[in-house]
């Protein structure tokens, strides 16, 4: 679970609630995520620097696709959508992972209803590029997604493209996947498995949830990449019952991303339209690709070598 829902408002509701949203606001920023602009108003310094670690500028002149108020009133945590115009109210927020969240999540509404040639659809997932071979990890909470893809990273072959969400477009002949991020909002228990990070993560500033925005280029070394063509999808379960890893087809892949909510706790509008175009989307992509699914009841090592008996690295 996401550990937040999301109420849905009218327009006149958002115009209702702006003049007192407005008042509040003490830091205006604007992000590049994946060419769209979404900007940030906040009341909040530490979630202004965090953005700005995180995200890629925007010049100011581009107006914003999707906006993302946050801003404490005294009151409970609450966060509202109004889809017309892409605005994300969040009331009482003291998590920085769910303000970036939701600013992906706004942007990928966005995407799903712009209409062009080739629509750009998001996943909630990891990717890493070996030599041109684009290697997605897409997997519930709790499974161990960034721990597998940080294990990858170890290796100097291996390049970082994203760890948590990135962007997708769907050729005749092929998928491409694009970053998201400009930088890493990473847990500092990764060192507990992965030691060949705890330098660089001891210059991390963490928040109250023991995370923080840490520089990928320091991390990797310049093995940094903005795109990649994809080639495999590894999804992830923990189901003591099944084997360690098997290849699926794509009907089979379609029902695990559609019972596991498509593996994304962030959506912000969940209806049966919404619905459709997703689970079309799934279809599409694990028919172009190689889909694999990894029970991660081993250790992480073991399962590293599984991947990489994929013939990647």
């Amino acid at each position: 679970m996401s550990g937040y829902q999301v109420k849905i408002i009218s327009p006149q509701k958002k115009d209702d609630l702006f003049p007192g949203l407005v008042n509040k606001v003490r830091f205006e920023r604007k992000a590049n995520i994946h060419g769209a602009c979404v900007k940030l108003l906040t009341d909040s310094q530490d979630f202004k620097e965090e953005w700005e670690d995180n995200f890629k500028f925007m010049n100011d002149d581009i107006r914003p696709h999707a906006k993302i108020f946050s801003v404490a009133d005294g009151g409970e945590f609450e966060v509202m959508y109004e889809p017309l115009s892409k605005t994300c109210i969040i009331k009482n927020c003291d998590y920085y992972g769910w303000i970036k969240s939701i600013a992906l999540a706004a942007i990928s509404d966005f995407f799903e209803e712009y209409h062009s040639e080739h629509r750009r659809y998001s996943v909630h997932g990891s990717v890493v590029d070996y030599s041109g071979h684009g290697l997605a990890i897409i997997g519930p909470p709790g499974t161990g997604k960034t721990t597998l893809t940080y294990g990858l990273l170890q290796d100097d072959g291996f390049s970082y493209i994203s760890d948590d969400w990135f962007f997708t477009r769907l050729f005749e002949n092929g998928v491409m996947v694009y970053s998201s991020e400009k930088n890493s909002y990473i847990r500092d228990d990764i060192t507990e498995v992965w030691k060949s990070f705890e330098d660089e993560l001891r210059r991390v500033k963490l928040d109250g949830k023991g995370r923080g925005i840490a520089d990928v280029n320091a991390l990797f070394e310049g093995r940094i990449r903005e795109s990649s063509a994809l080639k495999t999808i590894v999804l992830l379960e923990r189901e003591g019952q099944n084997p360690p890893f098997r290849k699926l087809d794509a009907s089979d892949a379609l029902k695990y991303i559609v019972d596991k909510d498509f593996c994304n706790p962030h959506q912000l509008i969940r209806d049966e339209r919404k619905f459709k175009l997703r689970k079309e989307f799934f279809g599409e992509l694990f028919s172009k690709l190689d889909v694999h699914i990894l029970n991660t009841i081993e250790k992480p090592e073991e399962s590293l070598d599984r991947i990489k008996d994929l013939g990647i690295g």
